[in-house]
């Protein structure tokens, strides 16, 4: 089957099976390799872009799902020389590692931030529950979410 999708602002289309999952559409497809596979079973966030406007877990839903949708990955945020302010904050917090769970992890920020609520410690840690970070203890991550929100961190 043939799915069309709107992938950060450019227009796509691939052939794609039934079953297959946007993750692999986004990563095999599209070659989008940001978006990250490491549970499989939608455990740990590392896969999480955004879907109009939304942040899903992408080993969660099928590509045909996403027919005319959306879809905006990590590589959609900033441009080459310019981050996006939470990219910059991660960058400035030292809030990534291995940065394996990064983008999943920005992904899922992205709509805490843009949620509209007063976010601070306990609100991001909540918010990101279901985004795994097996090394950075999450302290420099709330840090990082809060900075690029506007409040103290």
């Amino acid at each position: 089957m043939k799915v069309s999708i709107t992938v950060n602002g450019a227009p796509r289309e691939a052939e794609v099976a039934p079953n297959t999952l946007l993750v692999e559409l986004l990563r095999g497809s599209f070659g989008l390799t940001g978006t990250h596979v490491g549970c499989d079973t939608s455990q740990c966030g590392a896969c999480t872009v955004r879907l109009d406007g939304k942040a899903v877990k992408s080993c969660t839903v099928l590509a045909a799902q996403a027919e005319g949708c959306e879809v905006t990955t990590i590589e959609g945020l900033g441009a080459p020389g310019a981050l996006h302010p939470l990219q910059a904050a991660f960058q400035e917090t030292h809030a990534l590692q291995c940065g394996f769970c990064t983008p999943g992890m920005i992904m899922g920020a992205l709509d805490l931030i843009e949620s509209g609520e007063r976010l601070d410690e306990a609100s991001v840690r909540a918010g990101l529950d279901g985004n795994y970070c097996r090394c950075t203890g999450y302290h420099n991550i709330v840090r990082a979410v809060l900075l690029a929100a506007g409040a103290n961190a």
